[in-house]
């Protein structure tokens, strides 16, 4: 099942909680291989972890960090209106509350 989507499709919703969504303009391709590297890099930390190799560790977060940068999922907001940024923040604590009440309530 996939998590809503705000209305603008700048974040999907988890919990209750807004997630920036990928930048929609990105290539497939181009989207696809940033997923894979994201991916990559996601395993590296659970074998960093699992290792207790802090150095490792640090690297591998540091390369999930930059493919969600490059992604749009982080860093700048790839939208160009001014919108200020909510991700990670509560839906009810935000502007799509009101939308997101709705939607649970239907």
């Amino acid at each position: 099942m996939n998590p809503p989507t705000t209305p603008d499709g700048r974040y999907f919703v988890v919990r209750g909680r807004l997630w920036r969504a990928t930048h929609p303009s990105l290539p497939e391709d181009v989207r696809g291989a940033l997923v894979q590297q994201l991916m990559n890099a996601r395993r590296a930390v659970k074998t960093a972890l699992g290792a207790q190799d802090i150095a490792r560790l640090a690297q591998a977060r540091a390369e999930v960090n930059a493919a969600k940068i490059a992604l749009g999922e982080r860093g700048p907001v790839w939208w160009t209106d001014g919108a200020r940024d909510f991700n990670r923040h509560l839906v009810k604590n935000t502007p799509y509350a009101e939308w997101y009440q709705r939607l649970e309530g239907s």
